[in-house]
């Protein structure tokens, strides 16, 4: 299974030292340059900056081929939705909710890092209490219904 990856899902996944999940649920794991510039960006936090200035072995750069097109997303999530459609993926990380309506307007797959710690828990990768309680100490959001509801659905 091929899955491009947007920013946020990287991040997180980065921060909740969770990020090696991806090449055990993936067989290939896609990163655009522009999320690749995003997550070298002077406010990333510091051990997201430095796992991608030293990406592992498993993670594919690419960039896109021609114009991503103008759809209102920054570079990262535009990336991410054009090369998933140009290379067929089978999947697309994106945990913001515009770039998920527009990923799927194009008949992409979405998921999110919630949805990746779910798989991971499915395939007895992680304990997903303890790693959504991980994550929930970041600065990421979601809301409790559906936090309860992935939780139940474990």
């Amino acid at each position: 299974m091929i899955v491009v990856c947007d920013t946020s899902p990287v991040n997180y996944l980065v921060l909740i030292d969770e990020v090696d999940l991806l090449p055990q649920l993936f067989t290939t794991v896609v990163l655009p340059a522009g999320v690749l510039a995003e997550l070298q960006h002077p406010r990333t936090p510091p051990r997201v900056a430095s796992w991608a200035r030293e990406l592992p072995p498993w993670v594919r750069v690419i960039s896109p081929e021609g114009p991503v097109g103008d759809v209102g997303l920054g570079r990262g999530e535009a990336e991410a939705i054009a090369i998933a459609t140009q290379i067929a993926a089978d999947t697309v990380l994106i945990d913001e909710r515009k770039a998920t309506v527009v990923a799927r307007q194009r008949g992409l797959l979405v998921t999110g890092t919630l949805g990746v710690l779910a798989l991971a828990a499915e395939s007895k990768l992680v304990d997903l209490e303890a790693s959504i309680g991980r994550l929930l100490e970041t600065n990421f959001r979601a809301s409790p219904a559906l936090i309860d509801d992935i939780l139940r659905q474990s």
